[in-house]
């Protein structure tokens, strides 16, 4: 069904940023998934404002997603896909990847924070398939823009 391609990216705003534009892309993110249920990297850090495409592959034989989200909201999700396995979910903040292929995600981090992104298929969450997003606010040492 690839009807759900065609409209435009539902732009909501989210606590840990927004769908991203092509054309605004700073740079690539390639993230690697593998069967042993571990993100490579692990850990991502990112300035705040930037848009970054991630090219998310999956190594291994079964598949894999990666969403990102607060803590809360992908525990909140993990528990839902363990009642609902069939559920389908298509955000802008996931990729659902199958053995050997490769996905992307292009989001704007437009606020600072500490996030996760996760394979929320059940099991795979609770294995620990997490990895961190740490978004980088701009910094504010109170000299930035004031000149007098």
């Amino acid at each position: 069904d690839h009807s759900k391609k065609a409209g435009p990216v539902k732009k909501e705003q989210k606590p840990w940023g927004i769908a991203g534009d092509e054309k605004d892309i700073k740079r690539t993110v390639a993230v690697s998934m593998g069967d042993n249920m571990r993100f490579t990297p692990g850990n991502i850090e990112v300035k705040q404002g930037e848009t970054i495409r991630f090219n998310v592959r999956n190594d291994g034989k079964i598949m894999h997603e990666f969403v990102i989200g607060t803590k809360k909201d992908l525990d909140e999700h993990a528990a839902q896909m363990i009642k609902f396995p069939t559920m389908e979910h298509d955000e802008p903040y996931m990729a659902h990847v199958a053995a050997g292929k490769t996905g992307s995600i292009v989001w704007n981090f437009n606020r600072p924070g500490d996030f996760d992104f996760a394979c929320l298929i059940a099991g795979h969450y609770q294995a620990g398939m997490v990895g961190k997003i740490k978004v980088v606010g701009a910094k504010s040492d109170g000299h930035s823009g004031h000149k007098h």
